[in-house]
């Protein structure tokens, strides 16, 4: 059986990642993207006070809080939580002391006041 080939790099620490702008106070390590409309995974770290506007899922969207913690309208996810977001949800997401955060799309987001469609 052939390795997978993402293998390498998912046995790495996410604290030795490559880490690249994402949004303003926010920085990604991306673990796959797959085109325009496809499944996308990445770990995000946030700083103090970031904050991602609001945007609607077209599909699922699940995270898991690492370090630190964020917070949208539903409550407050400190380490060890798990969200999931069901595909025609939406939020927008601040994490007022910073934090690390694995995330996995099923479909991009859309960042949008209304709802998209």
């Amino acid at each position: 059986m052939s390795a997978a080939p993402h293998q390498g790099l998912l046995r790495r620490d996410w604290r030795t990642l490559e880490w690249q702008a994402f949004r303003d106070g926010i920085e990604a390590a991306w673990l796959y993207r797959n085109g325009e409309h496809g499944p996308s995974a990445a770990y995000l770290r946030y700083r103090p006070g970031a904050h991602v506007p609001l945007h609607w899922h077209a599909g699922y969207e699940h995270v898991f809080v690492l370090e630190g913690s964020q917070s949208d309208r539903n409550g407050r996810y400190a380490a060890g939580s798990v969200v999931i977001n069901p595909p025609g949800s939406s939020h927008e997401v601040t994490s007022p002391e910073g934090c690390i955060v694995l995330v996995i799309w099923e479909r991009p987001v859309v960042f949008s006041a209304a709802p998209p469609g």
